[in-house]
């Protein structure tokens, strides 16, 4: 596989881990609850959320969205490096470098995570919520810091799925594993501190969350049938026939 070809399966993965932590972020698991975990980690009504902000307030919820991303981020950028971590010693252990196993395992993982997002299929086990509840929070930014530890140590039933497919596909590709975190947590970090200045607009997606979801979950299922088949370094060679083929048509 040529350096090129490798460019193109690490774009391509970016761009699914991309979507995939915007996804989680507009899931029912965390969208309809954005607007009372903000007021409640800034001390901030909703109402006063939804209104005209002055500039206090806006500078007050930026600081807080930051602690907060920056708890989620450490917890996640963690399990991605244990994931890349896993995921190579179990190439050089049990199947040596190709990781075709490894990505099969991946590809059935992501398929079956693509069709309960979806709500074709009910895993029990994945619908318990396991976040930190805290009866106070925590004074200042600091426990803004921890509510997010435990928001993301929780493993809402939306979050997990999604994510743990992105830890599988850092498995399958170790090297690259932790690029595909960060994009992830970009993903998931973008829309939040868009979304933290404009909470009231919130409920037209809150309303189409099951359409989005669905479109996401379709995406999943792909992703796990090219990884289960191999047949990424094809996609990522056709599209850089693609592009080729394009420039070539310009040039001449």
């Amino acid at each position: 596989m040529s350096i090129i070809e490798t460019d193109t399966i690490l774009l391509v993965g970016m761009l699914l881990a991309l979507g995939a932590g915007a996804l989680s972020f507009l899931s029912p698991c965390v969208l309809p609850i954005f607007p009372a975990y903000m007021s409640y980690i800034t001390g901030i009504s909703v109402k006063e959320l939804q209104g005209d902000k002055s500039s206090k307030m806006v500078r007050q919820l930026f600081i807080h969205s930051l602690f907060f991303l920056l708890a989620v981020s450490l917890v996640f950028f963690s399990l991605g490096a244990s994931a890349s971590f896993l995921g190579k010693w179990a190439q050089h252990l049990l199947i040596g470098e190709s990781g075709l196993l490894i990505q099969r395992i991946a590809g059935v993982f992501i398929i079956l995570m693509g069709f309960f997002i979806a709500g074709w299929i009910n895993i029990p086990t994945l619908m318990k919520e396991r976040r930190f509840h805290y009866a106070k929070k925590p004074v200042g930014y600091v426990g803004t810091f921890f509510i997010g530890l435990g928001f993301a140590a929780g493993w809402t039933p939306c979050i997990g799925p999604i994510f743990g497919s992105i830890l599988l596909l850092s498995a399958s590709y170790p090297g690259q594993g932790m690029l595909y975190t960060l994009m992830y947590v970009v993903g998931f970090a973008l829309p939040f501190l868009i979304l933290t200045f404009f909470i009231g607009k919130t409920k037209w997606i809150v309303r189409n969350s099951g359409i989005i979801m669905k479109i996401g979950a379709a995406m999943m299922i792909m992703m796990g049938l090219v990884l289960f088949f191999g047949l990424m370094p094809r996609i990522s060679g056709f599209l850089l026939d693609l592009v080729q083929d394009s420039w070539l048509s310009r040039l001449g």
